[in-house]
């Protein structure tokens, strides 16, 4: 969730946005990232239009997971939240999507009030062709990210398929690897002992999964 602790990101929506009724799952999304950019975006207006964990709820996967710091289940942290006064606002800067395009992971900024930062989040898309947020994390910035004039994406390689490395965490570590159904795209969220984190997102690149995000949230400070 994008800190405050805002989760950033989801996607019954994208039915709407992406027309997801009927089985698309024959015609692969590898040439269509702008699914995702969809799903994120439309994310973001039910949030303005419903409420903020209001969107949450509606559009997290069954098994998604947020960082409170601590790793936690989505649905079940948030059936207690009520939606703040003033929901966060986001936009999306960037997006990766695996090589069959049932999987992307979506990054940009977020502003409530005199706060900002920065998101990234995970998603899937199902047999249905419904896109759900998987992993949702954020931190806050000094300095707000400039958006591009363009949202950027990038697309793994087809062709080859990847072997799945072998990962463990740290004496400690609280770590989850999350992976699209082809291997061509991966994110891998460590929690420590600490409570800070590291969500890296990597993207095959024909030869290597190439590291395209490396998120790193300090420990929070104690009182």
């Amino acid at each position: 969730m994008r800190r405050f602790i805002l989760p950033l990101f989801a996607l019954s929506l994208l039915a709407g946005c992406a027309g997801s009724s009927g089985n698309r799952h024959s015609g692969p999304l590898s040439a269509n990232p702008s699914a995702f950019i969809a799903a994120e975006i439309a994310f973001a207006r039910l949030a303005q239009d419903k409420g903020q964990w209001t969107a949450f709820r509606e559009t997290a996967h069954p098994e998604a997971v947020m960082f409170v710091p601590q790793r936690v289940k989505a649905r079940d942290w948030l059936k207690s939240q009520k939606d703040p006064a003033e929901a966060v606002k986001w936009q999306p800067h960037a997006v990766y999507v695996s090589c069959d395009g049932n999987a992307g992971v979506t990054t940009g900024a977020w502003q409530k009030g005199p706060a900002n930062g920065y998101f990234t989040t995970a998603w899937v898309r199902d047999e249905r062709g419904r896109i759900n947020w998987i992993l949702d994390h954020a931190d806050t910035l000094t300095t707000p990210r400039e958006a591009p004039e363009f949202i950027g994406s990038k697309q793994a390689v087809c062709g080859s398929r990847p072997a799945v490395p072998i990962e463990a965490g740290g004496e400690g570590e609280d770590m989850a690897v999350g992976l699209s159904p082809d291997q061509t795209l991966s994110w891998t969220s460590t929690v420590r002992a600490d409570a800070s984190r590291r969500i890296t997102v990597r993207l095959w690149d024909g030869k290597t999964m190439a590291a395209v995000i490396d998120d790193q949230v300090a420990a929070p400070r104690q009182p």
